[in-house]
């Protein structure tokens, strides 16, 4: 299986602060890696860092076989590759759903206007909001609201999504529609990250869990090693507050 993405070494200092301290690991096309630990960890430094959007202080990312943090990088092109999916969904207030799903496409010059509009039908049917194609992000659930940043994340046919905490700021009864488009993606094949204290979520969709503290990774392994049998005591101390 083709490898998708490749970290090696990577520090993230802020002042004084390690954010992240020489965090490794890899992922291969069509896995999908769900991250846990408690706040503070480093987990949504580390998915930042991913897409370039926090600039490592030391390390190596490859995506796509291209290493990001390469000097002179064209890091705007490699992005188009990477879509994310942030914890507030960041939609434009004054466009409609469809706009909101044809703005990138459309201003960066991947589609045509009339293509773009005919992909925005095509995802919004896929995430089950075809009847809101002409409303407002204020007119929308939050649920729902999630469901169209993640429509508009697949408009520019990313190879790889990063999801910081994609439900944290959902009320329960919501969190399950956007869960249920996440796996949808997993069993197309999608390859993915995800930070997300969703315990049940995380070991039903992950092929394989990472658990952080303190800016490295602690332990590795399957959703039924990390959950029934981890090996590390700060990993079972963690699970034991929230299971």
């Amino acid at each position: 299986m083709a490898e998708k993405v490749r970290v090696e070494n990577l520090y993230k200092t802020f002042d004084t602060f390690e954010a992240l301290n020489g965090v490794s690991m890899k992922a291969d096309e069509g896995e999908v890696i769900v991250i846990i630990g408690p706040s503070g960890s480093g987990k949504s430094t580390f998915l930042r860092c991913l897409n370039m959007l926090e600039t490592p202080t030391s390390g190596k990312i490859f995506v796509n076989g291209v290493e990001l943090t390469a000097p002179g990088v064209n890091i705007n092109k490699e992005r188009r590759n990477i879509g994310m999916v942030f914890q507030q969904f960041n939609l434009f207030p004054h466009l409609s759903v469809k706009k909101n799903i044809m703005l990138s496409p459309v201003d960066q010059k991947v589609m045509t206007k009339k293509s773009a509009e005919e992909k925005a039908l095509e995802l919004l049917a896929r995430v089950g909001l075809s009847d809101k194609a002409n409303s407002y992000p204020q007119q929308l659930s939050g649920g729902q609201q999630q469901r169209v940043a993640i429509a508009r994340t697949l408009a520019m046919n990313p190879a790889l999504i990063l999801f910081d905490e994609p439900t944290s700021a959902l009320d329960p009864e919501m969190i399950g529609e956007v869960l249920h488009v996440i796996q949808a993606l997993a069993e197309h094949g999608m390859t993915m990250i995800i930070v997300t204290h969703e315990m049940n979520f995380a070991r039903d969709i992950a092929d394989k869990i990472i658990v952080m503290d303190n800016g490295i990774i602690v332990e590795t392994g399957g959703p039924d090693e990390i959950f029934n049998h981890p090996k590390e005591e700060r990993t079972k101390q963690f699970l034991s507050k929230i299971l």
